[in-house]
């Protein structure tokens, strides 16, 4: 797996109301419910398909199939092999509105106003020491088409390091790293596309919110100047459905100190007081519970008989 960053770092449908290369898109759910869509599987056909080609077919970065079907080839997965495409998912707990980017998951939600819907998409973030925020709310301040790449005195001399001289402005086109859209959230971050076919659903980026072009371009065309953006680091999520059943969902948490790739040991997970409450409750199954916590395949499971 650690060549897999290597790689990355160098090439730098009951809820379900559409599908397609763009974005996918959710009904909300009725009150009191957090739990959208449905999961599927897929068939790796014969020939020579990465992980990344099938999580780009289904709208999902690399990460959130690599939690889902764990020791599969991120190269060549075995054609024949079955996977679960991870499209049933738990709403952030947080304000459903706007944009709301869950770096624990890899996943950038947007509420567009009035439609009763909201659209997922997959992302890459900021290396480890680049870190993207993880707890703020600030707004879309201005937008650009053709942005030009600025790259910063610490982003200069981590690629003098490795024996790149970048230019003190990097030019707009489809080489830029920025890609040809971005939606700027304040003076050091931005959501952008890239120059790279590699990467959505990896620490890769140099702090910003990366996402593949289809994507960047849809919300560059879609999302108001002055909507709300919320970052959250939420690795766990839960709900209580108004049906009494309850959904725990357990991503890899981010690590400070090594991409989770590097290591087999798992990062500590740590819960706050609402959902220590929420997992404690009289009718968890501490089997079910259990294995949640240490499998981690970021797909909502109930966890009461």
């Amino acid at each position: 797996m650690l060549n897999l960053v290597k790689y990355a770092v160098f090439t730098a449908t009951v809820a379900i109301v559409s599908f397609n290369s763009i974005a996918l898109e959710y009904r909300l759910p009725a009150k009191g419910s957090l739990l959208v869509g449905e999961n599927q599987h897929y068939v790796v056909p014969e020939g020579k398909l990465t992980l990344e080609d099938i999580a780009s077919k289904f709208q999902l970065g690399l990460t959130n199939v690599l939690e889902a079907n764990p020791g599969v080839d991120p190269f060549l997965p075995a054609p024949g092999s079955t996977l679960v495409i991870p499209h049933q998912l738990i709403l952030p707990n947080t304000k459903l509105e706007g944009i709301v980017i869950n770096v624990a998951e890899m996943r950038l939600y947007y509420y567009p106003k009035g439609t009763n819907t909201v659209e997922v998409l997959p992302i890459g973030i900021g290396q480890i020491g680049r870190d993207t925020p993880e707890s703020w709310v600030t707004t879309v301040q201005r937008k650009r088409a053709n942005p030009t790449w600025t790259p910063t005195a610490t982003t200069r001399k981590i690629y003098e390091a490795k024996g790149i001289t970048l230019p003190a402005v990097w030019p707009a086109g489809p080489d830029n790293p920025m890609g040809l859209y971005a939606l700027y959230i304040g003076n050091l971050f931005a959501i952008h596309g890239t120059n790279a076919t590699f990467g959505i659903g990896l620490r890769i980026s140099q702090g910003c919110i990366r996402l593949r072009h289809d994507d960047i371009e849809h919300l560059f065309n879609t999302v108001p100047v002055g909507t709300r953006v919320e970052f959250v680091n939420q690795p766990v999520k839960y709900t209580a459905e108004p049906d009494g059943n309850r959904y725990l969902e357990v991503h890899q948490p981010l690590s400070k100190t090594q991409n989770e790739f590097e290591s087999n040991e798992p990062v500590a997970l740590t819960f706050n007081k609402e959902t220590t409450r929420f997992i404690a409750h009289a009718e968890t199954d501490s089997f079910v519970l259990k294995r949640l916590l240490e499998q981690r395949t970021g797909i909502p499971t109930r966890i009461n008989p």
